[in-house]
């Protein structure tokens, strides 16, 4: 009888972490940093002398959703920077892809999201207001990186992602870093946002 595929992956905390059913205790920041640090977006088919990763996109995304959502609080904006977290272990797929490999990998995505969200304190699933605002920046982030880096003209990046809003997108340019340093960058800012979320504030004051 042949034996089972081995389903989980060691990561380089020891973690061993089941794919098909995960659990918050084998999940840690600096294993999703690392791996997210290495992955590329767009296949790597972007200009410069780095690969755009997934890190960089989630700390762009992150600051977008806080340009449109004035005062949302930190726990959010944790959502915001871990959306796109199961990638660590995944890998990132072009839309493409991804609709052509159908349900199977958004079931795989849902299952290792509810587990990093649980992990950092955050809801399985989130409010679907929520859920909707990092979908628009993560649009935005797309668009931006669409005309930056990746080739695309500004009538393709609006037809395929959206024009953005002017005010929103104001400054923001696309960085390329070395991984080491974009890994460094994106575990401090969720150190950030944690601290955020631990500290005891007046009632009714959004954390």
């Amino acid at each position: 009888m042949a034996k089972p595929a081995r389903a989980w992956q060691r990561m380089l905390s020891g973690r061993r972490l089941d794919l098909l059913d995960p659990t918050p205790v084998d999940i840690e920041v600096e294993d999703i940093a690392h791996g997210l640090a290495f992955v590329a977006r767009w296949n790597g088919q972007t200009i410069g002398d780095f690969a755009y990763s997934v890190a960089e996109h989630s700390l762009l995304v992150e600051q977008i959703f806080g340009r449109q959502n004035p005062g949302m609080p930190a726990k959010w904006h944790l959502a915001a920077l871990l959306h796109d977290a199961p990638e660590y272990v995944i890998g990132d797929m072009i839309s493409p892809v991804k609709s052509a490999v159908g349900p199977a990998y958004g079931e795989l995505d849902a299952r290792l999201t509810a587990a990093v969200h649980l992990r950092f304190g955050l809801p399985a699933a989130l409010p679907p207001a929520i859920k909707k605002a990092i979908k628009t920046a993560d649009r935005i982030s797309a668009w931006l990186e669409a005309i930056q880096i990746a080739g695309f003209t500004r009538t393709e990046a609006d037809r395929y992602f959206g024009r953005p809003d002017a005010q929103v997108i104001n400054g923001l340019e696309i960085r390329l870093r070395p991984p080491v340093e974009v890994r460094t960058a994106y575990t401090a800012r969720h150190r950030e946002l944690l601290d955020a979320m631990a500290v005891i504030h007046e009632p009714g004051t959004r954390v």
